[in-house]
């Protein structure tokens, strides 16, 4: 279903502000999450500082296409054929980032996890946005993540410049993430998608 001009015109909002440095609360196919320029260290130092997030702690990222996300991060063979397979959908794919990354929103690391949501209204912000996203949950570190808009915390909500409302998420499962840095995938977090799933589509 095309998405209505009221939301569009939310997600103009949401993606000026992404670039000029803000911070959005926004939906994805799972759960909520916190959108910033993960290229910006100013934005992705407010997104901890939000989220009261572990600085040894990475950001995942999301993008409308392996094209785009192909600006952030590596991609192997093993990625593509997951992502062929797999997206749209909750299964993120920890790669090697690319230089133009903050350091911070990886955590202290060289890799980022990343995927194409199956979500229209995400995978659209981050097209207007010309870059991948960070999609960190939005929540504070250690609580619940949420399923709609109205469960934001007040806390968190002060942090945010704005917040696009995608009505209730029906999953409300945490992606999957794997490992495919190495000749071997790795499962680094059980979720959305089945671990053997993820094993079968590489037979």
């Amino acid at each position: 279903m095309p998405l209505d001009e009221n939301t569009l015109a939310g997600i103009a909002r949401a993606a000026a502000l992404i670039r000029d440095g803000g911070l959005v609360a926004y939906p994805t196919d799972t759960v909520y999450g916190i959108g910033c320029d993960p290229r910006n260290p100013e934005a992705v130092a407010r997104l901890f500082e939000a989220k009261e997030r572990d600085a040894g702690r990475a950001s995942p990222l999301i993008g409308d296409s392996i094209e785009q996300l192909s600006e952030a991060v590596e991609f192997t063979e093993i990625a593509r054929r997951l992502a062929a397979s797999f997206w749209p959908g909750p299964l993120s794919l920890v790669l090697e980032a690319r230089p133009a990354i903050s350091r911070q929103a990886l955590g202290g690391l060289d890799t980022a996890a990343v995927r194409v949501p199956a979500d229209e209204m995400a995978r659209s912000l981050a097209s207007a946005v010309g870059f991948a996203i960070t999609a960190t949950s939005a929540n504070i570190s250690g609580q619940p993540p949420v399923a709609r808009a109205s469960l934001l915390s007040a806390q968190l909500i002060a942090h945010l410049d704005f917040v696009l409302d995608g009505g209730t998420r029906q999953d409300g499962a945490v992606s999957t993430i794997v490992d495919v840095t190495g000749a071997v995938p790795r499962l680094v977090r059980s979720g959305a998608v089945a671990w053997d799933r993820v094993l079968e589509s590489l037979r």
